[in-house]
C-alpha cells in the first residue's frame, strides 16, 4: 500500500509508492471518491453554466474561492509584470539556477496561482527548484493570444534574470498545457533557444475538440463537460486562420523540441490530445515520456491534496526533471 513519510521541511516530504500506484493500476479508493465528488460538483456546475461571456465570468468568480494552502516553510512571493502578475513558490532547499515556468489550466478563462498552490509547492519540492506560476490574462476579457504574449514575456524575463534556457522547464496543464506547447512553438518560430524540458499534464492540444476521445470519453470524464469545452474552443478559434499559432500544438513541427513529459488519463476527453502530441513529437525525434494513468480525473496531479496518484505523478515529474 502507498504510505506517506512526513519530515519537517517540505523538500524532505516524500511520497513513496509501489505498484498499487502505477499508471496501469485501478484508481485508489481516495481517487474513486474524489472522482465522484468532482463529477457532482465542479463538472455539474460547469455544465449548467451559460455558454456566454457572462457565464464564463460567473463560473470564474465561483472558482476564485477555491484556494489551496502550502505548508509552513514554503516561501511564496509575488512577482509583477507590466500586464499581469505571478508568484514564486519555493519549497525547501532549491537550486536557484534552475526554474519551472508553470502555466495553469482552466480553459483559458479561470484559474490562477492561489488555486494551484497544492501543485506548485509539491512541484518545487519534487524538482528542487523554484516554480514561477503565471496569473496570465484570461478570457473573455482577453484571448489565448494574450496569454501567449504573457508567457513569452515571462520566459524572456527569466532569461534576462540570468537563467540559461536549458535550465528552464516550461510546464502546464489542460489549457496551460496548450499554452506551454504554444510557447515553445512561438520561441522556435522567432529563433530563440528553447527551454531544457517541457511538462504537459492533460494538455488541451486541439482547441476544436475533433479527436475521438472527445466523444468516446464524454461520459467518463469526471471534470470536463465535453459540449462546454467544444463551445469554448470554437469561440477562441472562430476568427483564426489555418496557420494561426492557436493550432501549433496539434499541427506544428516538433523538430528540435526538448525532452517532453506527458501525463494524462484513460478516461478524460483530452486523452487523444496527449496521444497526438506524443506521436508528433516522437516522429520529430523528440524524447517523449508519456504516463497515461487509468481512470484518473482530468489534471489529477492538481488535486494532489486529495489523491495519492496526484502525489505520485508529481514525484515522477520531479524525477524526470532532476535526471535531465
Amino acid at each position: 500500500m502507498a504510505r506517506r513519510i512526513h519530515r519537517k521541511n517540505p523538500d524532505m516530504t516524500t511520497f513513496r509508492h509501489d505498484l498499487a500506484l502505477s499508471p496501469d493500476a485501478p484508481p485508489s479508493r481516495q481517487a474513486r471518491i474524489f472522482n465522484t465528488i468532482i463529477r457532482n460538483s465542479g463538472r455539474r456546475l460547469w455544465a449548467a453554466s451559460a455558454s456566454t461571456d457572462a457565464g464564463l465570468i460567473r463560473f470564474r468568480k465561483i472558482n476564485s474561492a477555491l484556494r489551496t494552502r502550502a505548508p509552513k516553510g514554503v516561501r511564496i512571493s509575488p512577482h509583477e509584470f507590466p500586464a499581469f502578475s505571478a508568484e514564486w513558490v519555493r519549497a525547501g532547499e532549491v537550486d536557484e539556477s534552475k526554474v519551472v515556468l508553470y502555466l495553469h489550466g482552466g480553459g483559458y478563462f479561470f484559474g490562477g496561482p492561489t488555486m494551484y498552490r497544492g501543485l506548485s509547492w509539491r512541484l518545487s519540492a519534487a524538482a528542487k527548484r523554484p516554480v514561477l506560476v503565471l496569473d496570465y490574462r484570461l478570457a473573455p476579457e482577453h484571448t489565448p493570444s494574450d496569454a501567449l504574449e504573457d508567457a513569452l514575456t515571462a520566459y524572456d524575463a527569466l532569461i534576462a534574470m540570468g537563467h540559461a534556457p536549458q535550465d528552464v522547464t516550461v510546464g502546464g496543464d489542460s489549457a496551460g498545457g496548450h499554452l506551454a506547447l504554444s510557447l515553445l512553438h512561438a520561441l522556435k518560430r522567432r529563433g530563440s533557444e528553447l527551454p531544457g524540458t517541457v511538462v504537459a499534464i492533460s494538455p488541451w492540444v486541439d482547441l476544436l475538440c475533433t479527436a475521438d476521445s472527445h466523444t468516446a470519453n464524454a461520459a467518463s470524464d469526471h471534470v470536463i463537460p465535453a459540449v462546454k469545452l467544444k463551445w469554448l474552443g470554437e469561440r477562441f478559434c472562430e476568427a483564426a486562420a489555418s496557420g494561426d499559432p492557436l493550432f501549433d500544438p496539434v499541427h506544428g513541427d516538433y523538430t528540435g523540441f526538448p525532452p517532453l513529459l506527458l501525463i494524462s488519463s484513460t478516461t478524460e476527453i483530452l486523452r487523444d490530445d496527449a496521444h497526438t502530441v506524443a506521436s508528433r513529437a516522437k516522429e520529430a525525434g523528440v524524447e517523449v515520456v508519456h504516463r497515461e494513468w487509468t481512470g484518473q480525473a482530468h489534471v489529477f496531479p492538481v488535486f494532489a491534496d486529495y489523491i495519492p496518484e496526484g502525489k505520485a505523478a508529481i514525484a515522477d515529474i520531479g524525477e524526470f526533471l532532476r535526471s535531465r
